[in-house]
């Protein structure tokens, strides 16, 4: 218990302590909310379960990184336990006589926690510590040719020093003085790490045990009080971020999602994000979300093949900037400079493939790539910039409704010779085929769709095709920031498809899928809509198709983004291509941390960035690692990168998408 001055003191200090966080906190929200938008507080009763989950199981960060993981664990949950403790501890110190939980078995049960949890957390700290500043390692630093704040690179160290000293101090202070009072108590059993180090203490008098007793309460208490107004300013401000980032997330903001903007409102001046604060208040809130652990640098494919973006150094410089004008933010001023000039440079937005590895890995819900989308908006949409190369394309999908400028009446020249039924030739047909502009134009990728006719016919299907009424989607657009063009053709072919009803539209092109089922409910569009891959393991599995089995060697399969990562479709192309191959290997990023092929963020209609290697390189480069002899695929633009890349990497290597494949191994039917 503390002496009377003792409790003035503390009293003061947490008075002190309550009010510099309220103004901290004042200043955050204010900054937020300088963001477009609104939180929509309806979603977090539904989500409660599921974030309780992610915070106390640390589910985000075991997919990489497993022993930082760990030790990163040991700390965290001591440190949320200790939010118990702290409290337990102050009331104990106040109240004369008082034990926290009581001295039953539950606060025999809290004794053992904070004792265990204490060494846990002491433990972790000293592990992530040496791997920072003793082992240094590689995976915590950005390169030099990234744009980063200039306080940052020593800043991040900076932070992560004090913050590990306290940990170590607030949580060895407070262990030091459990163990002074265990001495002279006699010994805990249910604190045996306590007791252990009470042990060294033997011998002393009752006034040494006492003092060590106050000394580790200031210390422990002491220094929360000091540092928790400096702890909402650091990047482990996460630890409170985190939740609410996922709490509050909007409902749009599933993987690759984008939304839409509103041309016909003739009040906004602004199109995409010049500012920060043209940003969503949910972008802002990733700032401080953000823990600068760098895994969505890692994962970024444009980063790992030595181009000038990364991810995580967007949101560290966002972070930053908001510290430097935080005033400024909270008082309703503009920004001092465009996002272009301090969160990322115009060549790093331009080498952005729109992947989503980086939103996947986030361990706090962060998604750097909307930012990016939304800077290129602005660039294109507000001030006409963009590779000469786009202008091509952008024509093409004005003028011949595809980026290869293919004229319309050539759309059906793919499927001269075969059973192809057109929309108005098969009106009842039970599966509407979106073929694609590339396996309509592109002569790798029409090989596809000659494939997938013959699969289709073999298993029966009741199926048309637009024909000549079918054009681009407006990925590309969209993903390139021409968000105008995608208005039209996203307007347009909604309008025609809700005059076909097609009871099931069946892709080709994953890109296509994710529009027409995820982007297009926004244009009054809703249709069910499945790719080839889940289609042909449904006809398999309705045993309307028999493949052969294990006739493929060895067989390797890339994961395209947009199909795997952002819609979630990795079973059924493996279903497959285990049926016909007995020797499936799996490369090294595969699945959901698969790595991109380049072609995506309307990077297929312009040159790369420099770098150290092409995308696509580096992907055939992971596939060979496997030792398949064939590489399959299930997207066109995945198909033309990854040949093209073939052919000076790899020329021994067969590149199939998974139609053809089975086209190759049907079974005759009875």
């Amino acid at each position: 218990m503390l002496s009377n001055p003792e409790k003035i003191i503390f009293l003061v200090a947490a008075g002190i302590t309550v009010i510099a966080v309220a103004l901290v906190i004042r200043r955050m929200v204010r900054i937020i909310a300088r963001g477009q938008g609104k939180p929509d507080w309806s979603v977090v009763p539904g989500r409660l379960v599921e974030v309780l989950t992610k915070t106390v199981a640390l589910t985000p960060v075991w997919g990489t990184r497993f022993w930082a993981s760990v030790f990163h664990a040991m700390v965290v949950w001591g440190f949320m336990f200790y939010l118990f403790v702290n409290i337990g501890d102050s009331l104990e110190g106040l109240i004369g006589g008082y034990v926290f939980l009581g001295s039953g078995m539950l606060g025999n049960l809290y004794r053992l926690l904070a004792d265990v949890l204490s060494v846990s957390a002491l433990v972790g700290m000293a592990a992530l510590l040496l791997r920072r500043f003793v082992v240094g390692a590689p995976e915590l630093k950005t390169r030099e040719n990234i744009l980063l704040h200039p306080k940052a690179r020593a800043g991040i160290r900076r932070d992560s020093l004090i913050v590990g000293l306290f940990i170590l101090l607030h949580v060895g202070g407070r262990f030091l003085g459990e163990s002074f009072q265990v001495a002279a108590a006699g010994g805990d059993a249910w604190q045996p790490f306590a007791s252990l180090l009470a042990g060294a203490w033997a011998g002393w008098s009752e006034t040494a045990l006492l003092a060590g007793e106050h000394f580790g309460f200031w210390l422990a208490l002491g220094l929360i009080m000091a540092f928790f107004p400096y702890f909402l300013l650091s990047k482990h401000v996460h630890l409170f971020m985190a939740p609410i980032n996922f709490l509050l997330t909007p409902e749009y903001r599933s993987p690759g999602q984008l939304e839409k903007l509103d041309f016909e409102d003739e009040s906004i001046e602004q199109f995409g994000a010049t500012y920060l604060e043209d940003l969503g208040w949910h972008q802002i809130l990733d700032g401080y979300a953000c823990i600068m652990c760098n895994r969505c640098q890692d994962a970024c494919p444009a980063y790992s093949t030595g181009k000038v973006l990364s991810p995580a150094a967007l949101e560290i410089n966002k972070r930053y900037f908001i510290n430097q004008e935080g005033a400024a933010l909270a008082a309703g001023l503009q920004s001092s400079q465009p996002l272009l000039d301090f969160a990322i440079s115009q060549e790093a937005v331009m080498a952005c493939t729109a992947c989503g590895a980086c939103t996947e890995i986030c361990p706090v819900g962060n998604d750097p790539m909307r930012d990016i989308m939304d800077i290129r908006r602005s660039m294109v949409l507000m001030e006409n910039k963009f590779p000469e190369e786009w202008q091509s394309a952008f024509r093409g999908m004005e003028r011949s409704a595809n980026p290869w400028n293919v004229p319309q009446t050539e759309r059906m020249k793919w499927a001269e010779g075969l059973n192809v039924p057109t929309y108005e030739q098969n009106p009842d047909a039970d599966i509407l085929w979106w073929v694609g502009c590339a396996p309509a134009t592109d002569a790798r990728a029409q090989k596809t769709a000659q494939a997938l006719v013959k699969v289709l016919n073999a298993a029966g299907v009741n199926f048309a095709v637009l024909g000549k009424q079918e054009q681009c989607t407006g990925d590309s657009a969209r993903r390139a920031g021409n968000e105008y063009l995608f208005f039209e053709l996203a307007s347009a072919n909604v309008e025609m498809l809700n005059a076909v009803a097609p009871k099931r539209i069946l892709t080709t092109c994953p890109h296509c899928m994710h529009t027409l089922e995820n982007e297009y409910p926004e244009f009054g569009g809703n249709y069910e809509v499945v790719h080839h891959t889940q289609f042909i393991d449904e006809l398999v599995e309705a045993g309307q198709l028999h493949l052969s089995a294990g006739t493929m060697e060895r067989l390797t399969y890339h994961d395209p983004c947009y199909l795997g990562r952002q819609n979630d479709v990795l079973i059924e192309p493996r279903k497959i291509l285990s049926n016909v191959s007995g020797d499936f290997v799996e490369m090294a990023k595969s699945g959901e941390q698969s790595f991109c092929c380049g072609a995506g963020g309307a990077q297929m209609w312009k040159e790369e960035e420099a770098g150290d290697t092409r995308v696509s390189a580096e992907r055939i480069r992971q596939a060979k690692e496997t030792g398949a002899d064939t590489v399959a695929v299930g997207c066109p633009f995945c198909m033309i990168m990854l040949t093209d890349a073939a052919k000076a990497e790899a020329p021994e290597l067969q590149l199939l998408d998974v139609a053809e494949i089975v086209a190759m191994n049907l079974q005759e039917q009875n």
